[in-house]
């Protein structure tokens, strides 16, 4: 289908209609890191000293132009060893390192520069949220030994978080013994949650039914005593800690970087929802009555309470269903995951309900302008995501909004809008066609769209 560049929907971010017909708005204090904590540059600085030969891969090859479709091809590497005196070794680790941070990103099977790249020298925050996304994917630099159950590496990695609090919170070295005993006591706390039956005590004759099969054993401190050793390495990888004789401390990057996480955490707990432990369909909804700004924290915190790959799904899963707001918030919320969100929102560009968002997303993703990444629908689609946006407005929003919404339409008049609203098959049209026509004050006006509700939903031409 051919695309007019010229064709916009509206001036804005298309949810704003529906989140101002929700909104109350508050505001929040930005919190202080702990005294002792080293400036913003200071960590910026560590962050770029991390990331150098990432950052040098990354300009190599934005200046080779050819690196490959993802992962460096024999002859790319050959020629990024010979350019950057690195080992061959060197060479992959810093090529994972700088896809893992965003200096580069991988857009239809073509590596291009990431917008951080650009920014690397001259932006501090972009620097540490390279970091920071380096941090998070700490797994994926050292991964697991080959000949460890799967399932007990995800329960180490789903417990790393309450070992950094330990070491965040002792504010110096911590000894491996301290470390392998809270661990065994995290994994068995989850195995033991894994364990729960759910059923219904009101229901007649109802019986316990486990929700999953029980786990195996829970393990012992000894025999994940390998696993936190590889854990404990992975970060130090990464910055985040530094090992001594049986014991580790955190740096001061990776201090920070935990003291920020738990603070998006306290945030959430704070919040009048208590979002972190919602599932994403109630935390969204908690979220439709905030600004967009501390919406957006409340994002990072019910994230950074969960891993990339299973927040993503529940997002996606929000966005497929009946609610027009949320799928919108759902798309504002993996706009805050960023890159890692990127797979799942092209695997749903053919879904006619979510495409609008999707392409948006991934056109604010490739660097176009917010304001104008909206144009790149056609008008179909742009027509779509006003009824979608309409839907959201009339579900939650008043008869006032909705009339105002008529105004960021393509189409100019609002005959043109109801011939094309009824081509599209939106499946909210009638409900739509009927909101507008009881809340809109021109008589004439609004039997016009009473009838054209009346033939939509009877078939009729």
């Amino acid at each position: 289908m051919a695309r007019n560049p010229r064709l916009r929907l509206v001036p804005s971010q298309p949810l704003a209609s529906a989140r101002r017909a929700v909104t109350t708005g508050r505001n929040r204090q930005a919190p202080r890191p702990p005294e002792g904590t080293p400036p913003r540059s200071e960590l910026a600085r560590q962050a770029r000293a991390v990331l150098s030969d990432a950052v040098g891969i990354a300009r190599w090859a934005a200046a080779d132009g050819d690196p490959g479709p993802g992962t460096l091809g024999k002859q790319a590497l050959e020629r990024a060893v010979a350019a950057l005196g690195l080992t061959p070794a060197q060479a992959r680790a810093a090529w994972d390192r700088a896809k893992l941070s965003g200096l580069v990103e991988l857009h239809d099977g073509v590596v291009r520069p990431g917008w951080r790249l650009h920014a690397w020298d001259s932006d501090d925050s972009a620097v540490l949220r390279g970091w920071v996304a380096l941090f998070d994917a700490w797994s994926l630099i050292h991964p697991a030994p080959d000949d460890v159950d799967p399932g007990l590496v995800s329960e180490v990695i789903e417990s790393v978080p309450q070992v950094l609090s330990l070491l965040q919170l002792s504010a110096g070295p911590v000894t491996a013994p301290a470390l392998l005993d809270l661990l065994a006591q995290r994994v068995a706390e989850l195995h033991e949650e894994r364990c729960e039956v759910l059923y219904d005590p009101a229901a007649p004759g109802a019986e316990p039914v486990p929700a999953e099969p029980a786990p195996a054993e829970v393990p012992t401190a000894r025999s994940l005593a390998p696993l936190l050793r590889w854990a404990l390495e992975g970060l130090a990888a990464v910055g985040a800690l530094t090992l001594g004789e049986g014991q580790a401390t955190l740096t001061p990057l990776g201090n920070w970087a935990v003291w920020v996480k738990l603070e998006q955490i306290c945030v959430a707990a704070q919040s009048p929802a208590g979002n972190i432990e919602q599932s994403a369909q109630d935390m969204l909804r908690g979220c439709a009555q905030l600004t967009p700004g501390p919406a957006r924290a409340e994002y990072r915190a019910w994230l950074a309470a969960r891993t990339v790959s299973s927040a993503v799904g529940e997002l996606v899963a929000v966005a497929r269903g009946e609610d027009a707001l949320l799928r919108g918030l759902a798309f504002e919320a993996l706009r805050v995951v960023g890159a890692p969100a990127e797979p799942a929102v092209r695997a749903v560009v053919d879904e006619p309900q979510l495409r609008p968002y999707a392409l948006i997303w991934l056109a604010e993703y490739e660097g176009a302008d917010p304001e104008d990444a909206q144009s790149i629908l056609t008008r179909e689609e742009s027509t779509w995501l006003w009824v979608d946006t309409a839907a959201a407005v009339a579900d939650h929003g008043d008869s006032e909004l909705l009339v105002r919404h008529l105004d960021s339409a393509v189409q100019g008049n609002v005959p043109a809008l109801i011939e094309e609203v009824r081509a599209i098959g939106h499946p909210r049209t009638v409900q739509v066609l009927v909101a507008l026509a009881a809340a809109h004050p021109d008589p004439a006006l609004a039997k016009a769209v009473r009838r054209a509700a009346f033939q939509v939903h009877t078939g009729g031409a």
